[in-house]
């Protein structure tokens, strides 16, 4: 009888190299011999010398059945394609039947070398070693093979080397460590911000789907770049006219030099044969407008998506759409108006994501009204490729960027998310309409513990599109504030009474003194003064200004130009100043807004985000793990022994085997910690105790109780392990009892914590007065909670099979900590581990 094959992992994956292009890797299959010798007929003389260290013109057919039939296992091998061509191999193989050592090797024909391929082929196959239980990569390299040696050097592992006979002798551990994590993230960064650039800057656009007639969403598009003065060239692909809009057409993009970007405005039907043409006139990019994909909820519309994209990246281009309303970059020497708007947006700092197509003109003509100008703008409709993500790598380093603006409708890589937020947060502010809505039911943070979590990341999250662009003006033109406190200007004393008002529910103080009312009958010389002394106050942070209209006829022309007095005040101080004025239209760059308690909101959601930036980032520890098949023991985290128990002898024959005294606790979930129904009976010292606990339990909850070794008291405590659709893996801590889980009092971080993050959450809860010393209590060891917390997120950051965890109850005492139960749900991962090797 023959064996049964195992199963193989598929590995495959779309990257992006160094120049923001894509390409396939997949695992090297039998069907690759031809492929590899083509390939080894491209190298050149010096390439075949360094990869084999011999001339090797041809690969002899005993050696090419061997590199093309692996084990998966003890032997792997990836191949890079692009458009059907390998162009890039890279293998290891184990050195015995159960080392832990490998030997890895790795060549690129040499029209791709220098683009970072080496670096995606070494990850890849590292992580399938690691699988495998490989634990440490070796490799021979002639001296003079630099480029080799930077890519095994550049890689974040501790190498050693060791020259002998001629030949560089590297042995490296393959273990993921923060270093490596750091090199793989900064290069993804690279390669994700060149792809985009490649998008937002072309040399030239061609429109696929315009018709002659001028009608139709392609025409339009048309219409908006060639309008919108877009300094590079603008060329029609159409079957049969000579001129579209008013320019000449061609019949394919391969008879243009200069095309970067494609905008496709065609059925569905017809995009493959638009991705076929792009992709042989070298097109980087693909602005797919056309509906009638995955949004459609259909078999064909999400397969149509899926070969859609497939195809894109097998010839080396990205896709922003399908379904999408397009891109605009408002750069002087771009002016890219690739979008179903009319109008160019307004150049500014903000760069603006939304995944929403339908809403994406409203959206941008919010955005003019407000005054707020951009920097760029992508609309990413079905966000099949291109998403918020890819946009938050761009703008980080985008030196035309401030301010980044988000509508968000779902995540794609939740983790990833996290990551980038915490750190481009630090110098740039990003605003968020995000949903992150979870299932009905679903553990994890409510409605504030949400908000929590995205503040916490550095992420000013508003709940609508006007609060939205509240913010965003505000960061777009006004400082960050240094403090709370609110110096009020105004002319009315109904509005500064609502301004205090709106203060207090923001939590922003009113500096002393203030408000200051000036007399309705003043001037705008008058109240322009008196802003100016509350603009130098010291004891003031931030200026919150509202200004009624005069009456008529009261003052003079120049006496009442209060814009100019605001103005001169509110582009001029160090301190933001937000402004509900019911007179003149304001100048660009004044945050106004049509109501003091509008102002008041953004000015508090700066705030936040202020204190946040002045909070110091803290650190992640390190976790020292053990390889144990119990992830929670894996991680140093102990839970105290139970025994479960379905009689009364068997209750207590497992009260003699932990050792007395021993408590009972109904087997019930919603049972196990109710001290105060009877469901749980503590300190039983012998077997006539446990035999009567155990006969009135079931009596009164049906058979089945855990038996546990008592522990010494404390205060109780949750701790919880949950994915969240915005963060993935979220942790939280709280205390125990009905009445906390019933008003939701948690403290949440994504994880991993840093040991500031695990210190705040500790205290957070609004019943964490317990955990100091409530009413003569002696205090709780806080730290060892902390280090729990710690530890929590390392797993969660490290094992996303661990789809859920909660701690209940984290007995708390001075001396300590006690885990008395544990649920543990496993499952396969909910998104892409954010340790994987980069992929698209």
């Amino acid at each position: 009888m023959g064996g049964v094959t195992p199963q193989v992992r598929d590995r495959s994956a779309d990257v992006l190299l160094t120049d923001g292009t894509t390409v396939h890797l997949r695992q090297i299959q039998p069907g690759d011999a031809e492929g590899i010798v083509a390939m080894h007929s491209r190298f050149s003389e010096r390439t075949r010398y360094l990869r084999y260290f011999s001339p090797y013109p041809r690969i002899p057919e005993r050696d090419l059945q061997r590199f093309v039939n692996v084990d998966h296992d003890a032997r792997e091998a990836f191949v890079i394609q692009t458009g059907g061509r390998i162009l890039a191999v890279g293998r290891y193989e184990r050195l015995g039947p159960e080392a832990a050592d490998a030997e890895v090797a790795l060549v690129v024909e040499d029209a791709y070398q220098g683009r970072g391929i080496g670096s995606v082929l070494l990850e890849h196959l590292a992580a399938a070693a690691r699988d495998a239980g490989i634990s440490r990569f070796v490799a021979e390299v002639l001296p003079e093979n630099s480029a080799m040696l930077r890519v095994f050097a550049d890689a974040g592992y501790q190498v050693q080397r060791q020259y002998a006979d001629g030949v560089v002798h590297l042995t490296f551990p393959i273990a993921l460590t923060e270093q490596s994590l750091e090199v793989q993230w900064r290069r993804e960064q690279r390669a994700e911000a060149r792809s985009i650039a490649r998008l937002l800057s072309p040399r030239g656009v061609a429109v696929y789907g315009a018709s002659a007639s001028g009608h139709g969403i392609g025409a339009a598009i048309l219409g908006h770049l060639r309008d919108g003065g877009f300094t590079g060239a603008v060329h029609p692909i159409h079957p049969s006219a000579d001129t579209v809009g008013g320019l000449p057409a061609l019949r394919s993009a391969r008879l243009a030099e200069d095309i970067d970007l494609a905008v496709v405005a065609v059925p569905p039907a017809g995009v493959r044969g638009v991705v076929d043409d792009a992709a042989a006139a070298g097109v980087h990019g693909l602005v797919v407008v056309s509906a009638g994909f995955g949004e459609t909820g259909t078999d064909a519309g999400i397969a149509a998506e899926r070969e859609l994209i497939r195809a894109a990246h097998a010839a080396g281009m990205r896709v922003v759409g399908p379904n999408c309303l397009g891109v605009a970059n408002t750069h002087e020497e771009v002016r890219l108006n690739a979008t179903l708007a009319p109008w160019m947006p307004r150049r500014g700092r903000a760069g603006f994501f939304s995944q929403s197509g339908a809403l994406g003109v409203a959206l941008l003509a919010e955005a003019d009204r407000r005054g707020l100008g951009l920097s760029s703008f992508v609309s990413a409709g079905n966000r099949a490729d291109v998403s918020g993500n890819d946009l938050l790598q761009y703008w980080e380093d985008d030196p035309a960027t401030d301010v980044v603006l988000l509508y968000l409708e779902t995540f794609g890589n939740p983790r990833k998310f996290a990551r980038l937020a915490r750190r481009i947060g630090r110098t740039k502010p990003i605003v968020a309409v995000a949903s992150a809505a979870r299932a009905a039911g679903a553990a994890g943070p409510d409605r504030a513990g949400v908000a929590a979590l995205f503040a916490h990341a550095g992420v000013i999250r508003v709940e609508t599109v006007a609060e939205l662009f509240d913010v965003g003006v505000l960061l777009a033109h006004q400082p960050l504030p240094t403090g709370r406190r609110v110096g009020i200007v105004g002319n009315s004393t109904a509005l500064t009474r609502l301004a205090a008002a709106a203060c207090a529910d923001g939590g922003l103080a009113v500096a002393e003194g203030y408000p200051r009312d000036v007399p309705p009958q003043a001037g705008a010389h008058d109240f322009g003064d008196v802003l100016a002394e509350a603009a130098t106050d010291a004891g003031v942070d931030a200026l919150v200004v509202a200004v009624a209209p005069p009456v008529p006829g009261q003052l003079s022309d120049e006496d009442a130009d209060f814009a100019a007095a605001l103005a001169s005040v509110a582009l001029a101080g160090d301190k933001p100043t937000v402004v509900t004025s019911l007179v003149d239209q304001m100048p660009a760059g004044v945050a106004a807004y049509p109501s003091v308690e509008e102002a008041v909101r953004a000015l508090s959601r700066a705030c936040g985000y202020a204190d946040w930036l002045r909070r110091p980032p803290g650190t992640v520890p390190e976790v020292a793990t053990v390889d144990s098949f119990d992830v929670l023991t894996a991680y140093g985290i102990e839970v105290a022994p139970s025994l479960p128990a379905e009689s009364a002898d068997e209750a207590v024959a497992a009260a003699d085997r932990l050792g007395y005294p021993v408590a009972l606790k109904s087997a019930g979930e919603e049972l196990r910690h109710r001290l105060d129904l009877g469901a749980v009976r503590l300190d039983l010292t012998d077997e006539s105790a446990v035999a009567r606990a155990y006969a009135e339990m079931a009596e009164r909850f049906g058979p089945g109780v855990l038996v546990q070794a008592m522990v010494p008291p404390g205060v109780a405590c949750v701790v919880e392990l949950v994915e969240d659709p915005a963060f993935g893996p979220v942790v939280g801590f709280g205390l125990g009892g009905v009445a906390t889980d019933l008003l939701g009092d948690r403290a949440w971080r994504p994880a991993p914590l840093t040991d500031r993050d695990a210190a705040a959450m500790v205290d957070e809860p609004r019943a964490a007065p317990l955990l100091r010393g409530y009413r003569g209590a002696e205090p709780v060891d806080r730290e060892a909670l902390a280090q729990l917390l710690i530890r929590v997120g390392r797993l969660a950051d490290e094992r996303p099979e661990v789809r859920e965890l909660r701690l209940n109850p984290v007995l708390a005492r001075p001396d300590g900590v006690s885990v008395l139960h544990a649920e543990v749900v496993l499952g396969p991962p909910a998104d892409r581990p954010d340790t994987a090797p980069r992929s698209l």
